[in-house]
């Protein structure tokens, strides 16, 4: 017997936690930094749960809020609901609930939540006339472990791109970890062997951009779990090797109109692009040095963002090349044409790098701004002097420019919140001075007998 406050989403969820037989809910959410976290609760609390949520500390959550201030409220999206493909060692059946952080002094969804910060921006493209879709492209290492079960920098393979067995001896646990996509409804298109070795790619369709948001954060943790059954470790760090290519998470985008065409398409245009894509365009473009440090915002991402090993670092776009930060992928029909930002990596927060590269991107058509031409050279041969010639610019080399470029964007710090800005700033802030005063084993290696 069901209340008659729920929804029919959540009945329909408490009927399926009865069919499925599940043991435990974990209603999951989000850190500022993007670390899933999850409070389980026994599956016979669904109810109470959906009726009136599941209260936590939030003071305890990176960059959420104050010890003074720390009551929050987890509202379950019914809409989330997914059996986890894997079971702990009592076979133990476990489903997943993304979950809406509430501030319980106001009632309000809490603008700490980075769940809202991109809610907050599909409003605003909403409000402009638009949906959004968003289509990723995770990139991640399978790493060897120890006997003691730790990570190792040993790669489970020697394969490279496209290859197979026996060089890629991971296609096995692809396999697995598709399979255990597919049982929480993901449509995965493609997987595959990445140019390094130990490097692969599964990509999934294309979705709206929160559920796409909430996809990343799931696939991250799929990919972890069975992974591990298969003694190894998944780790979507952008650079965990030295001198061979590291992650990227490319990125698709595309606005689509009320009526449901694709605002991007133009037919009569050159590159298949509306005048709306390209101020789209202009407008990432734009705002590129800020993104990054929201699409990129570790220090070892910056390890990643070199010239030479196929990262995009020159701020310009093209559609026959992949030296560019952006590129226009070649589109089969209308419904397809969007643009792919190749500079994202799989550490980022992909609520607050959606949020950014959306708000980015409707400052450019707010504002009317003029795209550039696309450069169909190889920037990467390029020297000084021409990139000058052609007016690229290239992201910050570091973490701690790109906070710095951050900071002195109204729009991306805008599109961030007040709230999420000053923490994220503050974290990142202090992570890249961390990182400063250390000192690394290159260094000693290459000074301690030297000096």
């Amino acid at each position: 017997m069901t209340s008659e406050n729920l929804s029919p989403e959540a009945e329909d969820v408490l009927d399926e936690i009865d069919e499925q037989d599940v043991d435990f809910l974990r209603l999951q959410f989000s850190d500022i930094l993007g670390t899933p976290k999850n409070v389980s609760i026994p599956a016979e609390q669904a109810e109470k749960a959906f009726e009136e949520g599941i209260y936590f500390d939030g003071s305890s959550i990176n960059g959420f809020v104050r010890i003074q201030e720390s009551d929050m409220r987890l509202e379950p999206d019914p809409s989330t609901f997914a059996v986890l493909p894997w079971r702990n060692s009592e076979k133990v059946t476990s489903a997943r609930l993304i979950c809406d952080v509430i501030d319980t002094s106001t009632g309000e969804p809490f603008p700490g939540d980075p769940r809202r910060v991109l809610k907050n921006a599909v409003q605003r493209a909403h409000d402009m006339g638009y949906t959004v879709n968003a289509g990723p492209e995770p990139e991640f290492f399978l790493f060897e472990e120890d006997e003691n079960g730790s990570a190792t920098t040993t790669t489970h393979d020697s394969g490279g791109y496209f290859d197979l067995a026996p060089k890629d001896l991971a296609q096995d646990v692809r396999g697995d970890i598709i399979y255990g996509l597919q049982e929480m409804d993901f449509e995965v298109e493609a997987s595959h062997h990445e140019v390094a070795e130990g490097q692969h790619e599964i990509d999934f369709k294309y979705d709206d951009a929160l559920t796409t948001a909430d996809n990343i954060v799931t696939f991250r943790s799929v990919v972890r779990a069975i992974a591990a059954e298969h003694d190894l470790h998944a780790t979507f760090m952008p650079k965990p090797i030295p001198r061979i290519n590291g992650s990227g998470m490319h990125t698709h985008l595309s606005l689509f109109t009320e009526g449901g065409d694709n605002a991007f398409h133009d037919e009569d245009d050159e590159f298949n692009l509306s005048d709306t894509a390209k101020q789209f365009l202009a407008g990432v473009l734009e705002h590129a040095p800020a993104l990054a440090a929201v699409t990129n915002p570790t220090v070892n991402s910056y390890k990643r963002l070199v010239p030479g090993y196929e990262a995009p670092v020159y701020v310009a776009w093209s559609d026959v090349n992949r030296s560019a930060l952006i590129r226009k992928p070649a589109a089969r029909v209308p419904a397809a044409s969007r643009i792919e930002a190749r500079f994202p990596d799989p550490s980022c927060n992909p609520y607050l790098a959606l949020a950014a590269l959306i708000h980015a991107g409707l400052d450019g058509i707010e504002n009317d701004l003029d795209c550039p031409d696309p450069v169909r050279e190889n920037i990467y041969e390029f020297d000084e002097e021409k990139r000058e010639e052609y007016g690229i610019e290239t992201l910050p080399s570091n973490l701690g420019e790109a906070v710095d470029a951050l900071e002195n964007d109204e729009v991306i710090m805008g599109a961030l919140g007040e709230h999420v800005s000053e923490k994220f700033v503050e974290a990142k802030s202090q992570e890249f001075e961390e990182y400063l005063v250390e000192v690394s084993e290159w260094e000693i290696d290459r000074y301690l007998e030297k000096f």
